[in-house]
Formats: C-alpha cells, sequence, structure tokens
C-alpha cells in the first residue's frame, strides 16, 4: 500500500471498530446495549487503536489522526509538505467507516428515540458543557498521547526513508496509551483526541438519513477538532524542549 491508501484503511479500521463499540453500546435492543460500560467503551477503542496500526504501520508509520501528523511534523520528524495528503486520507477514511456503521446498524438507529445517543455513535459531546474545560480536556489528552508517541520513538527515521509515527511503538503499546487516556482523562469530553475521528463522523451524521436523528452539534464541533491539534503542537515542543 501507498501511504496514502495506508491512512485510508487505517482509519477506517480504527473508526469502524471504534463508532462499532459506541453503537452497541447506546443504541436500542443490541447484543451490548445496557450492558456496557465506560470500560467496555475504552477497551473497544483501544483496541481499534491497535488493529488499526498494526495495519497501516509498515505502509505509513499509522498516524491514523491528523493531531499525530501534525505533531510529528512539529517536532521535525514529518514533512510538512506531506501533512494535508495525510490528513485527507484520514478523513476519507473516518467517513467511509461512519457510513458502514449506519447501514450495520441502521435497524437500530431506527429503534432508538433519544437523538443523543445516535449522535454518541458518531461523535463526542462533553458530560458537562464548558467551553474552555472542554478544550483544555482534548488538549490535555492529545498531548499526552503525541507526548508519548515522540518519546517512544526515540526520534529516528526508519531505513525504508518513511518517516516515524504510531506504527514505530508496536501496535500494543499505541493500544494501552489510548486506553490510559480514556481511562483516567476521557470522562470530560468523551477524548476525540483524533480531528478525524470527531468531525469525519460528525459530517457523515449530518448527510446520512437517520431517523430522527436531530442536530449535529455544529456549536460543539470545533472543540474536538482544535483542542488536538493544539495538544499535538504543545507535545512537539515540550518534547524538544526536553530533548535540549
Amino acid at each position: 500500500m501507498t501511504p496514502f491508501a495506508a491512512e485510508i484503511v487505517g482509519t477506517f479500521i480504527l473508526m469502524l471498530l471504534g463508532c462499532g463499540v459506541n453503537a452497541n453500546v447506546v443504541l436500542k435492543d443490541t447484543k451490548g446495549n445496557s450492558s456496557g460500560s465506560w470500560v467496555l467503551i475504552t477497551t473497544g477503542w483501544a483496541m481499534a487503536v491497535y488493529v488499526a496500526v498494526a495495519i497501516a504501520s509498515p505502509h505509513s508509520g499509522a498516524h491514523i489522526n491528523p493531531a499525530v501528523t501534525i505533531g510529528l511534523a512539529a517536532a521535525g520528524l514529518f514533512p510538512w509538505s506531506s501533512v494535508a495528503t495525510y490528513v485527507l486520507a484520514q478523513f476519507i477514511g473516518a467517513m467511509l467507516a461512519a457510513f458502514l456503521i449506519w447501514l450495520n446498524y441502521r435497524d437500530h438507529f431506527d429503534r432508538t428515540e433519544d437523538q443523543g445517543l445516535k449522535l454518541a455513535v458518531f461523535s463526542t459531546a462533553p458530560a458537562i458543557p464548558n467551553m474552555p474545560l472542554n478544550l483544555l480536556a482534548e488538549i490535555t489528552g492529545t498531548f499526552v498521547l503525541v507526548f508519548a508517541v515522540l518519546f517512544f520513538t526515540d526520534a529516528t527515521i526508519l531505513e525504508t526513508d518513511s518517516v516515524i509515527g504510531l506504527g514505530s511503538l508496536g501496535a500494543l503499546p499505541v493500544a494501552l496509551v489510548v486506553w490510559s487516556i480514556g481511562m483516567s482523562l476521557g470522562g470530560t469530553t468523551g477524548y476525540s483526541i483524533n480531528p478525524a475521528r470527531d468531525l469525519g463522523p460528525r459530517i457523515m451524521h449530518a448527510l446520512l438519513p437517520i431517523k430522527g436523528k436531530g442536530g449535529s452539534n455544529w456549536t460543539y464541533s470545533w472543540i474536538p477538532v482544535i483542542g488536538p491539534v493544539l495538544g499535538g503542537i504543545l507535545a512537539a515542543l515540550a518534547s524538544h524542549l526536553l530533548h535540549v
């Protein structure tokens, strides 16, 4: 696979399994409905990261997250000229996955009356709306993710001329980092920590003919985009300072 294709496939798998666990837990009459918990959701997302990284890492470094791509570029470990290509691929993968989740769970979307739960399959939302603190939560969670990536990789370039990314950590350590973030920091906003993860499916929520879906909460939508980008850049700056 080319890096572009790998980022599409990797992000697609991440979102298919991640939004899939959301749907299984919150939609009416699924096998996982009412028996799920925050532990199940955070574990499902962590395992989604594991599978996605394992697939994409040999071909693209498995960024599967614009915040990681931008953070690595800010740290001087990824060419800025390739950022747009990676980010585009990530959004394509996320949106395709959101579409397939809707098809798989269509009957359950139809049976679910709560509009908020339908949106929760696709996108995050704050437990307590407070824009400054919600933004801080997304910055903090993404800072931990990118900071860990930068230190675990030891800032080296692979012999294949591809640049470092999540794949150089190995899939399991990355999954554990994301799992830890979700368990410890995710309760405030649902820990998007990934602009493509939130905005791509939110766009699909707005476009898809979901029965009784309600609005897509665009007022909040900038938080899980700007917060992760800022967190990734701050992690890059902190890593640079500490390495010096």
